[in-house]
């Protein structure tokens, strides 16, 4: 039997080495507090959560249509608050799309319009944003179009766009960050032809894998605070460290982390292979062998694990190997449990898909990234050293071009990432040198560890209107790290 080794130096690699700082991204130590403890929540006390690997991983239901007429598909669904069993034995209340925690996940197919009419049953207004989606400023879900408790919005999605691991979650400002932490994020997973044709685990072999952090209270209630570093106990579709049995062969895994903070670097125990295929913007154009995946909020990651490597009944651990936290608190995330043999007609291709070459670029711009981090009462976040506006628009682009942005983190301690709505980028560099293939194919959500820079080479040949781009560590949006440019 495979048994789970605890990594206490993580896997950062050179671009982590900023990261072992107090306050900051750190390899399963401690949260940051004074003493180097977490921090109580006050007046309660954490609920203990399940033992790890007591509670069966379940698989994400899959949303069906209420009409297929007029070539597009139509979707009903109803924000909802719900109590749901996530520590077992005990009733967490909720919110969800439907019902589910967490959301569903919704297939889509490249060319095929979507159109969803979301409801609003919750009592503050909702904005439901396509995250990763090419869509016009209406449909966008941006911070200030919400709709009203009782009333409903339809959004439509034509999806003129390659196939993609997108997912979609509620975007209202000063209320995304605590709405998305309590539930309200699914998945969407688009494919196209050239991904239909290749042949990779499919069907019972292909499983969508939403990751996040919480923290409990006594009765087993979500907290949540603004900015909280005490998330420790780590959810996969929404189970507490559960176990997933497998057979032995193939599996397609569609990474998605939908924390509102947390990194995760993920490994196998044993230090095995995982093979990625893909990243937020779809398929890589070659397959790659690694034996870690990172994924700071709002990343995905498609990756492929051969489980015929191992005997049926072993047991390998899924690992975290960044804090905050202890091992024991985050450091497991998933048990695969190989149960059975089974026939793997799949495959990894060679050659998975031909990204477009890259157009010439005419402008270039600079965002800056940084947030108070003295210790204030109440710190603020901001790209450029300003805080959101609506009404402000910080950066004006010509539709049709091609522009490269070098977004820079200001910080020392605090890390953050860069989410650009409207469009799939390329990311050409980090602090200067060529990047690894996990982030050689599209994006639209990139890490920036403290002191990082990135640079970026986007496309505006799309629609026209204004979008927002932002830290998707949601508390530091909306504490102000975001900003508009519009596509005129």
């Amino acid at each position: 039997m495979v048994t789970r080794r605890s990594v206490l130096g993580g896997v950062l690699g050179a671009s982590g080495a900023g990261l072992l700082t107090a306050g900051g991204l750190v390899p399963l130590l401690q949260a940051r507090t004074a003493g180097g403890d977490l921090a109580p929540v006050a007046g309660s006390r954490a609920a203990a959560a399940a033992p790890a690997f007591s509670v069966r991983m379940p698989r994400l239901p899959q949303l069906a249509p209420v009409s297929t007429l007029g070539g597009q598909d139509t979707y009903l669904v109803t924000a909802k608050e719900v109590d749901r069993e996530i520590i077992p034995g005990v009733r967490t209340r909720v919110l969800t799309y439907d019902g589910h925690f967490p959301g569903p996940v919704l297939r889509a197919r490249s060319g095929r319009k979507v159109v969803i009419r979301h409801r609003n049953s919750l009592t503050m207004p909702l904005s439901c944003h396509l995250h990763g989606g090419s869509v016009t400023p209406e449909n966008d879900g941006g911070p200030m179009d919400t709709f009203a408790p009782g009333k409903e919005r339809t959004y439509t999605y034509p999806n003129q766009q390659p196939g993609a691991s997108l997912w979609f979650h509620d975007h209202s400002h000063h209320m995304e960050s605590e709405h998305v932490y309590r539930g309200l994020s699914g998945s969407y997973l688009l494919s196209d032809a050239t991904e239909r044709a290749l042949p990779l685990p499919d069907g019972e072999y292909e499983v969508p894998v939403a990751l996040r952090d919480a923290r409990f209270d006594g009765a087993g209630q979500l907290v949540y605070e603004m900015d909280d570093m005490g998330r420790t106990t780590i959810l996969a579709n929404g189970r507490p460290s559960p176990y997933f049995e497998v057979a032995a062969r193939k599996y397609r895994f569609r990474l998605l982390n939908s924390s509102n903070m947390r990194f995760f670097q993920l490994r196998l125990a044993d230090g095995g292979q995982i093979v990625q295929i893909g990243t937020d913007g779809g398929l890589l154009e070659r397959p790659f062998v690694t034996d870690t995946v990172g994924l700071s909020p709002a990343e995905r990651a498609d990756v492929i694990i051969d489980f015929s490597r191992y005997p049926v009944g072993t047991k390998i651990v899924l690992e975290n190997t960044l804090g905050p936290g202890t091992p024991d608190q985050v450091g497991n995330v998933l048990r695969f449990d190989v149960v059975r043999k089974a026939a793997d007609p799949s495959r990894i291709p060679d050659v998975l898909r031909r990204l477009p070459s890259l157009p010439k670029a005419t402008v270039q711009r600079s965002i800056v990234l940084s947030m108070d981090e003295d210790g204030r009462q109440d710190p603020r976040a901001y790209l450029d050293g300003k805080v959101w506006d609506a009404g402000r628009v910080d950066q004006s682009v010509a539709f049709g071009s091609s522009e490269i942005w070098t977004v820079t983190n200001a910080n020392k301690i605090i890390p953050h990432n860069f989410h650009l709505h409207l469009v799939q980028f390329r990311v050409l560099e980090r602090n200067g040198t060529p990047v690894g293939p996990a982030e050689a194919g599209l994006k639209d959500t990139v890490r920036l560890f403290p002191g990082e820079s990135v640079k970026l080479h986007a496309t505006f040949d799309s629609y026209r209107g204004t979008y927002v781009y932002h830290c998707h560590l949601l508390d530091h949006s909306a504490m102000g790290m975001m900003a508009n440019f519009r596509v005129r």
